[in-house]
Protein backbone atom coordinates (compact mmCIF):
# COMPACT_ATOMS: atom_id res chain seq x y z
CA UNK A 1 0.00 0.00 0.00
CA UNK A 2 1.37 3.10 -0.81
CA UNK A 3 2.20 6.03 1.93
CA UNK A 4 -0.90 8.50 2.17
CA UNK A 5 0.46 11.97 1.07
CA UNK A 6 -1.04 13.51 4.35
CA UNK A 7 0.89 10.74 6.68
CA UNK A 8 3.68 11.76 8.36
CA UNK A 9 7.16 10.89 6.49
CA UNK A 10 8.30 7.36 8.02
CA UNK A 11 4.81 6.95 9.90
CA UNK A 12 3.72 3.86 7.45
CA UNK A 13 6.86 1.98 8.07
CA UNK A 14 5.61 1.89 11.72
CA UNK A 15 2.02 1.13 11.60
CA UNK A 16 0.31 -2.65 11.19
CA UNK A 17 1.23 -6.22 10.43
CA UNK A 18 5.37 -7.23 10.83
CA UNK A 19 7.02 -6.87 6.81
CA UNK A 20 9.84 -7.53 4.87
CA UNK A 21 12.60 -5.54 5.54
CA UNK A 22 11.15 -4.40 8.87
CA UNK A 23 13.42 -4.17 11.94
CA UNK A 24 12.05 -6.05 14.86
CA UNK A 25 13.15 -6.32 18.39
CA UNK A 26 13.22 -9.85 19.78
CA UNK A 27 12.94 -9.89 23.96
CA UNK A 28 13.26 -13.24 25.61
CA UNK A 29 12.82 -14.07 29.06
CA UNK A 30 15.50 -13.32 30.64
CA UNK A 31 15.10 -9.35 29.39
CA UNK A 32 17.93 -9.50 26.41
CA UNK A 33 17.34 -7.97 23.39
CA UNK A 34 18.28 -8.67 19.91
CA UNK A 35 17.56 -6.66 16.71
CA UNK A 36 16.65 -8.36 13.32
CA UNK A 37 15.68 -7.16 9.78
CA UNK A 38 13.00 -9.89 8.55
CA UNK A 39 13.88 -11.69 5.31
CA UNK A 40 11.55 -14.03 3.56
CA UNK A 41 13.17 -17.03 4.23
CA UNK A 42 15.50 -15.74 6.96
CA UNK A 43 16.65 -17.21 10.55
CA UNK A 44 17.80 -15.70 13.57
CA UNK A 45 20.54 -17.91 15.42
CA UNK A 46 21.56 -18.14 18.86
CA UNK A 47 23.12 -20.78 20.89
CA UNK A 48 19.42 -21.85 22.12
CA UNK A 49 17.81 -22.42 18.89
CA UNK A 50 16.32 -20.86 15.62
CA UNK A 51 13.51 -18.82 14.95
CA UNK A 52 12.11 -18.80 11.65
CA UNK A 53 11.36 -14.79 10.41
CA UNK A 54 8.62 -16.14 8.26
CA UNK A 55 6.68 -16.81 12.04
CA UNK A 56 7.11 -13.40 12.36
CA UNK A 57 6.22 -11.82 8.54
CA UNK A 58 2.16 -10.89 8.85
CA UNK A 59 2.04 -11.18 12.39
CA UNK A 60 1.09 -8.71 14.54
CA UNK A 61 3.30 -6.40 16.38
CA UNK A 62 3.64 -7.44 20.34
CA UNK A 63 3.62 -11.18 19.24
CA UNK A 64 5.08 -13.34 21.24
CA UNK A 65 6.64 -16.49 18.96
CA UNK A 66 9.15 -19.38 19.64
CA UNK A 67 12.03 -20.85 18.04
CA UNK A 68 12.96 -24.63 17.84
CA UNK A 69 13.81 -25.19 21.56
CA UNK A 70 10.48 -23.19 22.62
CA UNK A 71 12.55 -20.26 23.80
CA UNK A 72 9.96 -17.51 23.75
CA UNK A 73 10.25 -13.96 22.87
CA UNK A 74 8.32 -10.66 22.31
CA UNK A 75 8.42 -8.94 19.49
CA UNK A 76 8.02 -5.54 18.84
CA UNK A 77 9.11 -2.40 16.72
CA UNK A 78 11.90 -0.51 18.46
CA UNK A 79 11.30 2.74 19.24
CA UNK A 80 13.55 5.62 18.83
CA UNK A 81 15.50 5.81 22.20
CA UNK A 82 16.22 1.87 21.63
CA UNK A 83 17.71 3.04 18.24
CA UNK A 84 19.68 5.73 19.34
CA UNK A 85 21.42 4.02 22.24
CA UNK A 86 22.36 0.62 19.65
CA UNK A 87 22.76 3.04 16.18
CA UNK A 88 26.53 3.19 14.77
CA UNK A 89 27.93 6.51 16.02
CA UNK A 90 31.03 8.64 15.87
CA UNK A 91 30.63 10.38 18.38
CA UNK A 92 28.98 10.23 21.96
CA UNK A 93 24.95 10.79 21.47
CA UNK A 94 22.17 13.18 23.01
CA UNK A 95 20.80 10.77 25.44
CA UNK A 96 16.86 10.55 24.88
CA UNK A 97 16.39 12.10 28.54
CA UNK A 98 17.99 14.79 27.01
CA UNK A 99 16.22 14.94 23.53
CA UNK A 100 13.38 15.03 25.74
CA UNK A 101 14.12 18.41 27.65
CA UNK A 102 15.06 19.83 24.73
CA UNK A 103 11.80 19.36 22.98
CA UNK A 104 10.14 20.37 25.68
CA UNK A 105 12.27 23.27 27.45
CA UNK A 106 12.87 24.55 23.58
CA UNK A 107 9.30 24.49 22.77
CA UNK A 108 9.98 22.90 19.10
CA UNK A 109 6.48 22.32 17.85
CA UNK A 110 5.27 21.24 14.34
CA UNK A 111 6.31 23.31 11.45
CA UNK A 112 9.19 25.25 13.50
CA UNK A 113 12.18 26.55 11.91
CA UNK A 114 15.30 25.04 13.17
CA UNK A 115 18.93 25.40 13.41
CA UNK A 116 21.31 23.35 15.37
CA UNK A 117 25.15 23.02 15.83
CA UNK A 118 26.96 19.82 16.48
CA UNK A 119 25.18 17.25 14.47
CA UNK A 120 27.18 14.44 15.98
CA UNK A 121 25.39 10.57 14.73
CA UNK A 122 22.09 12.36 14.39
CA UNK A 123 20.42 11.50 17.48
CA UNK A 124 18.94 14.78 18.62
CA UNK A 125 18.20 15.57 14.67
CA UNK A 126 15.83 12.21 14.73
CA UNK A 127 13.81 14.31 17.65
CA UNK A 128 14.10 17.66 16.17
CA UNK A 129 12.66 16.33 12.60
CA UNK A 130 9.92 14.35 14.62
CA UNK A 131 8.75 17.52 16.31
CA UNK A 132 8.67 19.88 13.50
CA UNK A 133 7.09 17.30 11.08
CA UNK A 134 7.39 17.54 7.51
CA UNK A 135 6.03 20.82 7.30
CA UNK A 136 9.03 22.27 9.50
CA UNK A 137 12.76 23.21 8.49
CA UNK A 138 15.75 21.50 10.37
CA UNK A 139 19.48 22.95 9.43
CA UNK A 140 21.53 21.04 10.80
CA UNK A 141 25.81 22.40 10.81
CA UNK A 142 28.37 20.03 11.08
CA UNK A 143 32.29 20.57 11.01
CA UNK A 144 33.14 17.36 10.00
CA UNK A 145 32.29 16.01 6.95
CA UNK A 146 32.41 11.95 8.58
CA UNK A 147 30.32 12.71 11.34
CA UNK A 148 27.55 14.67 8.89
CA UNK A 149 27.76 11.15 6.82
CA UNK A 150 27.00 9.35 9.84
CA UNK A 151 23.98 11.15 10.74
CA UNK A 152 22.44 10.88 7.00
CA UNK A 153 22.65 7.16 7.42
CA UNK A 154 21.05 7.02 10.65
CA UNK A 155 18.18 9.36 9.86
CA UNK A 156 17.81 7.68 6.98
CA UNK A 157 17.17 4.81 8.85
CA UNK A 158 14.70 5.87 10.81
CA UNK A 159 12.64 7.63 8.51
CA UNK A 160 13.18 5.15 5.61
CA UNK A 161 15.08 7.64 3.57
CA UNK A 162 15.77 11.26 3.41
CA UNK A 163 13.23 13.40 5.41
CA UNK A 164 12.29 16.27 3.76
CA UNK A 165 12.46 18.63 6.36
CA UNK A 166 16.11 18.30 6.89
CA UNK A 167 18.79 19.99 5.46
CA UNK A 168 22.53 19.79 6.39
CA UNK A 169 25.90 22.00 5.86
CA UNK A 170 29.73 21.09 6.19
CA UNK A 171 30.81 24.01 8.07
CA UNK A 172 31.56 26.38 11.17
CA UNK A 173 28.14 27.46 12.45
CA UNK A 174 28.44 31.11 13.32
CA UNK A 175 30.07 31.66 9.78
CA UNK A 176 27.62 29.73 7.83
CA UNK A 177 24.13 30.49 9.46
CA UNK A 178 24.33 34.06 8.85
CA UNK A 179 24.80 33.23 4.89
CA UNK A 180 22.00 30.58 4.55
CA UNK A 181 19.32 31.95 6.95
CA UNK A 182 17.80 35.27 7.12
CA UNK A 183 17.83 37.74 9.38
CA UNK A 184 14.91 36.80 12.49
CA UNK A 185 13.85 33.99 10.11
CA UNK A 186 14.80 31.54 12.60
CA UNK A 187 12.14 29.89 15.79
CA UNK A 188 14.41 27.72 17.69
CA UNK A 189 18.41 27.61 17.93
CA UNK A 190 19.99 24.28 19.94
CA UNK A 191 23.54 24.58 19.87
CA UNK A 192 25.79 21.28 21.26
CA UNK A 193 29.30 22.47 20.93
CA UNK A 194 32.70 23.01 23.06
CA UNK A 195 31.78 26.82 23.08
CA UNK A 196 28.82 27.81 21.81
CA UNK A 197 29.09 31.30 23.71
CA UNK A 198 31.36 32.52 20.56
CA UNK A 199 28.17 31.81 18.26
CA UNK A 200 26.22 34.91 20.35
CA UNK A 201 26.22 37.33 17.42
CA UNK A 202 25.53 34.82 14.89
CA UNK A 203 22.38 33.27 17.26
CA UNK A 204 21.11 36.58 17.98
CA UNK A 205 20.92 37.52 14.13
CA UNK A 206 19.10 34.86 13.18
CA UNK A 207 16.83 34.54 15.97
CA UNK A 208 13.08 35.88 15.63
CA UNK A 209 12.13 37.63 18.76
CA UNK A 210 10.56 35.55 21.32
CA UNK A 211 12.19 32.68 19.60
CA UNK A 212 14.26 29.99 22.16
CA UNK A 213 18.02 29.27 22.71
CA UNK A 214 18.96 26.18 23.29
CA UNK A 215 22.70 25.33 24.77
CA UNK A 216 23.76 21.82 25.66
CA UNK A 217 27.15 21.38 27.30
CA UNK A 218 28.82 18.85 29.54
CA UNK A 219 30.43 21.26 32.06
CA UNK A 220 30.18 23.41 34.80
CA UNK A 221 33.04 25.83 33.18
CA UNK A 222 30.98 25.72 29.93
CA UNK A 223 28.06 26.50 31.56
CA UNK A 224 28.85 29.40 33.70
CA UNK A 225 30.80 31.03 30.82
CA UNK A 226 27.87 30.73 28.72
CA UNK A 227 25.40 32.41 30.67
CA UNK A 228 27.31 34.95 32.06
CA UNK A 229 27.86 35.97 28.26
CA UNK A 230 24.35 35.41 27.39
CA UNK A 231 23.41 38.00 30.23
CA UNK A 232 26.00 40.46 30.02
CA UNK A 233 25.03 40.84 26.30
CA UNK A 234 21.12 41.96 26.98
CA UNK A 235 19.37 40.57 24.00
CA UNK A 236 17.98 37.58 26.21
CA UNK A 237 15.71 36.89 29.10
CA UNK A 238 17.50 35.52 32.19
CA UNK A 239 19.08 31.89 31.37
CA UNK A 240 17.99 29.16 32.55
CA UNK A 241 20.33 26.14 33.69
CA UNK A 242 19.54 22.71 34.74
CA UNK A 243 20.38 19.06 34.36
CA UNK A 244 18.35 16.21 34.14
CA UNK A 245 18.73 12.48 35.78
CA UNK A 246 16.47 9.40 35.74
CA UNK A 247 16.36 6.44 38.22
CA UNK A 248 14.20 3.73 37.11
CA UNK A 249 12.61 1.56 40.11
CA UNK A 250 12.68 -2.04 41.02
CA UNK A 251 9.14 -3.22 41.50
CA UNK A 252 8.33 -6.59 41.86
CA UNK A 253 5.37 -7.44 44.77
CA UNK A 254 6.52 -5.75 48.33
CA UNK A 255 10.02 -5.13 46.74
CA UNK A 256 10.03 -1.69 45.75
CA UNK A 257 13.03 0.20 45.97
CA UNK A 258 15.43 2.31 43.36
CA UNK A 259 17.37 0.94 41.08
CA UNK A 260 21.19 0.46 41.70
CA UNK A 261 21.83 1.98 38.31
CA UNK A 262 21.14 5.19 37.62
CA UNK A 263 21.46 7.59 34.15
CA UNK A 264 22.64 10.53 36.12
CA UNK A 265 24.82 13.44 34.76
CA UNK A 266 25.05 13.58 30.83
CA UNK A 267 25.12 17.23 30.08
CA UNK A 268 23.80 20.75 31.38
CA UNK A 269 20.78 22.67 29.76
CA UNK A 270 20.78 26.05 29.06
CA UNK A 271 17.87 28.42 28.09
CA UNK A 272 16.79 31.53 27.03
CA UNK A 273 14.41 33.63 24.83
CA UNK A 274 15.69 36.26 22.22
CA UNK A 275 14.34 40.02 22.93
CA UNK A 276 12.99 42.36 20.63
CA UNK A 277 15.41 44.74 19.12
CA UNK A 278 16.08 47.64 20.76
CA UNK A 279 14.74 46.34 24.09
CA UNK A 280 16.84 46.22 27.45
CA UNK A 281 16.22 43.33 29.61
CA UNK A 282 14.52 43.53 32.80
CA UNK A 283 17.29 42.25 35.62
CA UNK A 284 15.96 39.14 38.28
CA UNK A 285 14.40 39.83 41.43
CA UNK A 286 17.53 38.99 42.67
CA UNK A 287 20.55 41.42 43.89
CA UNK A 288 23.52 39.95 41.95
CA UNK A 289 26.24 39.71 44.13
CA UNK A 290 29.82 40.79 43.16
CA UNK A 291 31.17 38.28 40.99
CA UNK A 292 34.14 36.48 42.88
CA UNK A 293 36.35 36.27 39.60
CA UNK A 294 38.33 39.19 38.28
CA UNK A 295 38.21 39.83 34.37
CA UNK A 296 41.58 37.75 34.31
CA UNK A 297 39.74 34.35 35.58
CA UNK A 298 37.21 35.22 32.63
CA UNK A 299 39.50 35.45 30.02
CA UNK A 300 41.28 32.13 30.86
CA UNK A 301 37.86 30.50 30.27
CA UNK A 302 38.22 30.68 26.59
CA UNK A 303 39.80 29.48 23.85
CA UNK A 304 41.77 32.20 22.61
CA UNK A 305 43.52 33.03 26.25
CA UNK A 306 44.42 28.69 26.07
CA UNK A 307 43.73 26.78 22.91
CA UNK A 308 44.57 23.82 24.44
CA UNK A 309 41.70 23.84 27.30
CA UNK A 310 39.05 23.60 25.02
CA UNK A 311 39.17 20.25 23.38
CA UNK A 312 37.12 17.36 23.70
CA UNK A 313 39.90 15.48 26.03
CA UNK A 314 40.58 18.63 28.30
CA UNK A 315 36.65 18.65 28.93
CA UNK A 316 36.87 15.32 29.56
CA UNK A 317 35.34 14.10 26.21
CA UNK A 318 36.32 11.38 24.62
CA UNK A 319 38.28 11.65 21.29
CA UNK A 320 37.21 9.69 18.50
CA UNK A 321 40.01 8.26 15.98
CA UNK A 322 39.13 8.65 11.77
CA UNK A 323 39.34 4.52 12.17
CA UNK A 324 36.03 4.63 14.08
CA UNK A 325 34.67 7.29 12.24
CA UNK A 326 35.19 5.03 8.68
CA UNK A 327 33.66 2.10 10.23
CA UNK A 328 30.58 4.17 11.50
CA UNK A 329 29.76 5.38 8.55
CA UNK A 330 30.06 2.58 6.92
CA UNK A 331 28.03 1.08 8.89
CA UNK A 332 25.36 3.67 8.90
CA UNK A 333 25.39 3.68 4.87
CA UNK A 334 25.00 -0.29 5.02
CA UNK A 335 22.33 -0.01 8.03
CA UNK A 336 20.02 2.00 6.01
CA UNK A 337 20.19 -0.14 2.36
CA UNK A 338 19.17 -2.82 4.69
CA UNK A 339 16.74 -1.36 7.40
CA UNK A 340 19.33 -2.94 9.74
CA UNK A 341 21.77 -2.85 13.02
CA UNK A 342 24.81 -3.41 11.73
CA UNK A 343 26.48 -7.03 11.70
CA UNK A 344 29.85 -6.33 13.58
CA UNK A 345 27.59 -5.46 16.93
CA UNK A 346 25.27 -8.69 16.70
CA UNK A 347 26.41 -11.45 18.98
CA UNK A 348 24.60 -14.53 18.40
CA UNK A 349 23.60 -14.07 14.70
CA UNK A 350 25.16 -17.11 12.80
CA UNK A 351 24.25 -15.75 9.62
CA UNK A 352 23.87 -12.38 7.77
CA UNK A 353 20.11 -12.75 7.40
CA UNK A 354 19.97 -13.03 10.95
CA UNK A 355 21.75 -9.61 11.95
CA UNK A 356 21.53 -8.44 15.82
CA UNK A 357 22.29 -6.14 18.51
CA UNK A 358 21.84 -6.94 22.14
CA UNK A 359 21.58 -3.73 24.13
CA UNK A 360 22.66 -3.28 27.08
CA UNK A 361 19.58 -3.17 28.70
CA UNK A 362 19.39 -6.91 31.20
CA UNK A 363 17.09 -6.06 34.23
CA UNK A 364 18.94 -6.22 37.12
Amino acid sequence: MSENPATPHGAQSRRGPFRTGDRVQLIDQKRRIHTITLTTGGQFHTHKGVLFHDALIGASEGSIVENTNEIRYQALRPLLKDFVLSMPRGATVVYPKDAAQIIAMGDIYPGARVVEAGVGSGALSMSLLRAVGDGGYLHSFERREEFAEIARGNVDTVFGGPHPAWRISIGDFQDQVVRTEESGSVDRVVLDMLSPWECLDAVSTVLAPGGVWVNYVATVTQMSRTVEVIRASGLYTEPESFETMVRGWHVEGLAVRPDHRMVAHTAFLITCRRLADGAVGIPGAKRVKEHSYSAADLETWTRSKDPEAWTQGALGERAVSDRKLRRAAKDAKSMTQRGSLPAATAPGADNEAAESTELDTEAN
